[in-house]
C-alpha cells in the first residue's frame, strides 16, 4: 500500500501531540540503540554525568540512588533501572559505592564519561541529517509557543 504525502493544508490539521509523541519515542529509541551499539546505556551515561563534578554535579559529591532518581526525574523512563545500571558501572570500576550507600564516580568513570560524551555529536548528526538549523530552530520555537499556550513555562 502506498500513501501520497500530506499536503501543507493536511499537515496543518494534524494533531501536534500525535507527532511529538511519535518523534519522542523514535528519537529515544534511536539514541538508545546507537548507545547500546557502543556498549553503554543512556541511564549509565546519566549516572556518570550526574556524579561528575565536571558535568551536571555541582560539587562532585557522591549520591544515593534515591537522590539520583530525584535528580533525573524529568528524564528517566519507567523502564530505567538505576540499581541495575549502577551495579554494572561499579563492576566496570566507573563508580564506587561507599559504606553509606552513596555512589561516587571514579577516575576511570570520569574518563569513560568523557569518552562516551564524544559519541553525542554523531548521534545528533544522524538525527538532524537533512534538516537545516533554521528549520530546527523554527520547529523548537513552535513547540515552545505551544507549551506556553497550554500554560507550561519553558524558560
Amino acid at each position: 500500500m502506498t500513501t501520497s504525502p500530506l499536503t501543507d493544508a493536511q499537515l496543518a490539521t494534524q494533531p501536534a501531540a500525535y507527532w511529538t509523541g511519535l518523534a519522542y519515542e523514535a528519537l529515544i529509541a534511536f539514541t538508545r540503540d546507537r548507545q547500546a551499539e557502543l556498549g553503554f546505556t543512556q541511564p549509565q551515561f546519566w549516572l556518570l554525568r550526574n556524579l561528575s563534578g565536571n558535568d551536571i554535579s555541582a560539587d562532585g559529591h557522591g549520591m544515593t540512588l534515591p537522590e539520583l532518581r530525584e535528580a533525573m526525574r524529568s528524564y528517566l523512563r519507567p523502564e530505567d533501572d538505576l540499581t541495575a545500571e549502577s551495579r554494572v558501572l561499579v563492576e566496570r570500576g566507573w563508580l564506587r559505592l561507599d559504606d553509606e550507600g552513596r555512589l561516587w564516580i571514579t577516575e576511570a568513570g570520569e574518563a569513560a564519561r568523557v569518552d562516551l560524551k564524544q559519541h553525542g555529536p554523531a548521534i545528533r548528526g544522524r538525527i538532524h541529517e537533512g534538516i537545516d538549523d533554521a528549520d530546527y530552530v523554527t520547529a523548537l520555537r513552535v513547540l515552545r509557543q505551544m507549551l506556553r499556550n497550554t500554560g507550561r513555562p519553558v524558560d
